[in-house]
Formats: C-alpha cells, structure tokens, sequence
C-alpha cells in the first residue's frame, strides 16, 4: 500500500516520502502511536518507495512486482518482525534481521528491517540491536513500530529519529470502515466515534455494539434533558445499563462501551456550545439530536455531566456495581 492510498497522517508521510527520495530519511526508525492508525501500512509504504524501480513522483507505484512482493511480505530484501506465540520477540529473530542486514541488496536498492511490536522485544534483542541501530550498513534501513516507545530502552530510542503518528479523526475511521470493511454509514459512523481514532479498535469493537452503545446514551439524554422526574431518570439508567449477552461482553464492559459513548456526545455538545469548527465533531452524523439537546445543556451543565460520566467510568473500573453507577449518574446529568 503506497502512502497515497492510507488514510491520515498526510503531513507526516509527505514528509517522510520527500526525505526518503532525497536521501535524507535517517537509517533507523520507531514509527510510535496508537494501536491501529497506519504505522504498519506506513512502514511497508517506505519499504516499497525505497525498492520501486518506478517511483510516481515521491510514491511508490504500488503495482509493479517489487511493491506488490513487499505487500505480499514475500520480498527478498524486506524483513518484517513480529512477536511469535509467547508475546515477545526473541534475540534469535533480531540477530537473523541483523544478519541478513550485512548483505547487499538482493532484488532491490535498500534492505528494509521492519520490526512491529518492538516493544515486545527481549531486553537482549534490544542490546543487540544498539551496534547496528547506531551504524546500519548504507542499504539498510530499520523501523521499530510500536504503540509503546517508553518501553522501549533509553539506549534504543536515543540511537533512532522517532516520528509520532496520532489519532485519526473519526471521519478518517469511518470513510475507511465504509470504503475497505464494507460497513453501512450508520455503523461506520458509531463505531468511528468511540474508536478513539483507531480502525483497529473500530473494528474489533463490532459495529452492533457501537450502534447500541450510542443509542442508549443518546436515548438517556433525551429523556433526562428538561426533566427531573426521578422516574424518567431511573428508566433512563436502566436503559444505559443494558446487558453485554450474546456478543461475548460482560454488562459491566458494555457500560463501559455506553458510557464512553456518552461521554463522546457530551463533548461534541461542547463544541458545539463553544463554536468550535464542527468537523471537530466525533458524532456529526447525530448533529440534529446534538442540536436539539443543546436547547437544555448549557455549558455549565455540559461540563458537569462530562465530569460525572468519568467518574462513573473510574467507579466502574474500580468494581462497583453497574446498575448504581447507572443510576447514580442518571441523577449528576
């Protein structure tokens, strides 16, 4: 996958494309972010601008057969390295990466070394690493991608330039989910908006839970918004608090799920209070229920609910009781 074709980061790959043509990319790496926003695809990008015998302008082609060998993970001079079945990346699999690194380019210009989780790496697959990570041969390159660089040992990251991809934003999450994971608009959109702008998580959310999880939030606003009938409070909880059987959650992680969904709504009420730019907004397609609830959330009010679903979520994480933390917040909103 050549860099036009990910989703985000466009300053930073430009960037790196431009770098890597002129020859100035440093030799070794750390791609650092959270899980699932492009590090991978954005490593094997390299890879494949760094071998293409036809580059399109600062990009690879992406079709000829060295980009596609490099896509395939079948290229002779394009090592990825990944943890095996215990979790973590042993000495032996760094020390093969380091070997092949010692030989001249078989089938192409540069012998790429992509090692993903490298915080996974044993602690003397890292020492071994610094000799070559401080003096790699002059066709060879290696990126550590990780979503944890602290783990990492000082003496790593000081030997590698590190470039820091962020979160996409969630039209960015749901115009890949549309267009790549065949997922309909409104699913795309809700599982966007609490991905917390990563497809990774987006994906393994499933798009019924986040659908789900959105609707009971959005549905306790509404019937608490210009209320204070405890009773209307009460089924609001209720509702909030759902139940996780039949998709393989507890109740309590599906409150969870609803609650951070909440909290995503809050805060595009936020924004939508402060005039903010709304492509800032993390539920635009729920933009008319947005500005319908704004007739009863002021900012004071906005902020205070904000504020008493992270409780609830620090109250869940330390193990009380879903339906009082439900109806315990059904009464701070």
């Amino acid at each position: 996958m050549p860099f036009r074709n990910i989703t985000g980061h466009r300053h930073l790959l430009e960037l790196m494309a431009q770098a890597s043509i002129r020859g100035t990319l440093p030799h070794s790496l750390i791609f650092a972010g959270p899980e699932g926003v492009g590090k991978r695809m954005a490593a094997v990008a390299l890879a494949q601008l760094a071998n293409c015998p036809t580059p399109a302008g600062d990009d690879a082609c992406g079709v000829c057969r060295s980009c596609t060998r490099i896509a395939r993970g079948v290229h002779a001079d394009v090592a990825i390295v990944e943890p095996g079945e215990s979790g973590s990346i042993k000495i032996e699999q760094i020390r093969d990466a380091i070997e092949g690194t010692g030989y001249r380019p078989f089938e192409g210009r540069r012998r790429v070394v992509i090692i993903d989780g490298a915080d996974a790496i044993v602690t003397q697959g890292q020492d071994a690493l610094l000799k070559t990570l401080e003096e790699p041969t002059a066709a060879s390159s290696f990126v550590l991608v990780t979503s944890r660089p602290d783990v990492l040992l000082p003496t790593v990251r000081s030997r590698c330039q590190c470039l820091r991809f962020g979160r996409l934003s969630p039209a960015e999450v749901a115009a890949v989910l549309v267009g790549e994971h065949e997922y309909s608009e409104a699913d795309a959109h809700a599982a966007a908006a609490l991905s917390d702008g990563s497809i990774g998580v987006a994906i393994e959310g499933g798009a019924e839970g986040f659908v789900d999880a959105r609707e009971a939030a959005t549905g306790l606003l509404e019937r608490i918004a210009a209320s204070d009938d405890p009773r209307r409070r009460l089924e609001g909880a209720k509702a909030l608090t759902g139940t996780g059987s039949g998709r393989g959650v507890s109740d309590r992680e599906e409150l969870a799920r609803r609650l951070r969904a909440l909290s995503s709504i809050l805060r595009d009420l936020g924004v939508l209070l402060s005039r903010a730019d709304e492509r800032c907004l993390a539920n635009a397609d729920l933009r008319p229920q947005l500005l319908r609830l704004l007739k009863s959330f002021d900012g004071d009010r906005a902020l205070r609910a904000f504020s008493a679903v992270d409780r609830a979520l620090q109250a869940l994480e330390g193990n009380a009781s879903p339906k009082i933390v439900a109806d315990w917040l059904a009464f701070q909103i």
